[in-house]
Parts: C-alpha cells; sequence; structure tokens
C-alpha cells in the first residue's frame, strides 16, 4: 500500500514526476493553477485540490515543482498558502530557488511545524519521464531516509547534505555547468559549421574526445540539427539559474569570470527570443551573425 502524498505544480516537470508517484501505487492529492494540468493526473486517480491550502490540509508530506523563487515563496508561506494547511508537516521543495531563498524558507515553516527538504533535480523532461532525474536532497538525515523511496521513483538520489540551501547550492552549480556547455557548443558548432564541416560528424568527434559535453550529447543531435528546438526547458528559467549562481557566488565572494559570461549571453537570448523560447535556440544567435545554420547536410545556409 503507497504513502498519501500532496503535488503543488503540475508543469512540464511536475506532471512526469507525479505520474510516476501516481504509477508506483501512492495516493495523490494535486494542485495547479492551470486546472487543464491536473486532467492527465485525475485521470490516472488523482484527486483535485481546489487550491494550495486543501492540498496541505489533505497529505502530511507535500511536493513542489515550480518555476521561480517568488512563486515557490509565494505557495509556501502566502496566503491561502501551504502553511496554512494544518496537516502538511514535510515539504519537499524539488523547485530551483537558490540557497539564500531556501534558508529563509526553511526558518520560516520550521516556526509552523512543518520540515523543508530542499530536493532540486536535474536530467529535464525526459529524465522526469524516465526517472532517472538526479535528485539532489538536503536536510536531516533520518527524514532523507523516511522520503527515500519516494524520491527513487522520481530518480538517481543524493545526499548532498543536512542542511537546507546545500541542494539548491549543487543545482546552481550543475545548472551553470549544463548553460556554459549549450553556450560554447553553439559557438563552435556553428564556427565548425561555416568552415564547411558535418554537425553530425562533429558531434561524433566531440563526444568521442576531451570536448564532450551534455549540449554536443543531447541536445544538438535531438534538438538543434534536426531544427526542432523542442528540448522541453525555457530560455528564460536557464538565465534564471545562471544569474541565481553568479548572485549566490558573489555574496560568497567567489570569483565569476566565465560564469558571468555566460549569464550575459542568456540574457541577451532572453531578450531577443523571449522567456518562453525553448533555450536551444540560443544557437540562432550565432547562426544569424554567422550566416549558416547547424543542420543536416544538403540544407545549410
Amino acid at each position: 500500500m503507497g504513502e498519501h502524498y500532496g503535488f503543488i505544480g503540475i508543469g512540464s516537470m511536475g506532471l512526469p514526476m507525479a505520474g510516476r508517484l501516481l504509477d508506483a501505487g501512492h495516493a495523490l492529492t494535486v494542485f495547479d493553477a492551470r486546472a487543464e494540468a491536473m486532467a492527465p493526473l485525475v485521470a490516472k486517480g488523482a484527486k483535485r485540490a481546489g487550491s494550495v491550502r486543501d492540498v496541505a490540509a489533505a497529505a502530511e508530506t507535500v511536493f513542489m515543482s515550480l518555476p521561480t523563487p517568488d512563486v515557490v515563496e509565494k505557495v509556501a508561506t502566502g496566503p491561502g498558502g501551504i502553511a496554512e494547511g494544518g496537516k502538511v508537516r514535510i515539504l519537499v521543495d524539488l523547485s530551483t530557488t537558490g540557497p539564500r531563498v531556501t534558508q529563509a524558507l526553511a526558518q520560516a515553516l520550521a516556526g509552523k511545524g512543518i520540515a523543508l527538504v530542499d530536493s532540486p533535480v536535474s536530467g529535464g523532461v525526459g529524465g522526469a519521464q524516465k526517472g532517472t532525474l538526479a535528485v539532489m536532497v538536503a536536510c536531516e538525515r533520518g527524514l532523507y531516509q523516511r522520503l527515500l523511496p519516494a524520491l527513487e521513483v522520481i530518480g538517481k538520489v543524493f545526499f548532498v547534505g543536512d542542511r537546507p540551501g546545500l541542494g539548491q547550492t549543487m543545482k546552481l552549480c550543475n545548472n551553470l555547468l549544463s548553460a556554459a556547455a549549450m553556450a560554447i557548443s553553439s559557438e563552435a558548432m556553428v564556427l565548425g559549421v561555416k568552415a564547411g564541416l558535418d554537425p553530425q560528424v562533429m558531434c561524433d568527434v566531440i563526444n568521442a574526445g576531451s570536448g564532450a559535453n551534455t549540449a554536443v550529447r543531447d541536445k544538438f543531435p535531438r534538438s538543434i540539427i534536426p531544427r526542432r528546438f523542442d528540448y522541453g526547458f525555457q530560455t528564460g528559467l536557464m538565465y534564471k539559474d545562471v544569474k541565481l549562481c553568479v548572485e549566490e557566488a558573489e555574496a560568497m565572494g567567489v570569483p565569476m569570470w566565465v560564469a558571468s559570461a555566460v549569464r550575459n549571453l542568456w540574457l541577451d537570448a532572453q531578450r531577443q527570443l523571449g522567456p518562453a523560447s525553448d533555450f536551444t535556440r540560443v544557437v540562432t544567435l550565432i547562426e544569424e551573425r554567422a550566416g549558416v545554420e547547424v543542420r543536416k547536410q544538403g540544407g545549410q545556409g
């Protein structure tokens, strides 16, 4: 017999994660600001809640997967938020907010008798669907052991520390590397294509060599070379993550020369392509200046 959990935030990541919990035999009470987002889970047996507070009144353990720090704070501690639910005692935050927001949130929730589990994830929509996400957990060790069976449904679980905020720092370091890989790989691939190289051959060589990275391994073959631009992660969220990382580093006195350049590129991408654009479209900014497209041979500019 499974546990009864709450789940708030049924977006591109929340939907597959919540679906996996249902498939594993757990009961779910769900809420999203968009009623249509809940429909696939309700069809699988989840209970639709009328509000955030209703979820927190129905389940002792609530998961949330939300896009930005301000939304996380509003849902957790704002009027009608999780803190007012009554039944909830554990809040598992799968979002990316940055360590300072998470630490403040943990303190505010502790005053209400609610333990915050700092548990951001990485691996994209595909990882969420397959249950292969990297799950970075920071909380008291006993709480981690209690939640481990549910978290293992979502992905590969790593205990990164016993203080909320350490999971966020781990996630920001990871996403900085992902954002930098996408940025520099776009420049390298456009350079190679303009010189006359086949982009798929470039990917094959780089992935077998010392330049291997996640952008060339996954993003270029799947979304860029076929010109689909459908990887499933938004430009605005990539910029948010890099911006958060640089801000945290500056607050700790850690130099971020390369990261600052990466942040500026993603800021430019957000301005030119829009925050809702697929983040793989960042390559088009470089393509336009170079006068070529990174596509299958025979159809490039």
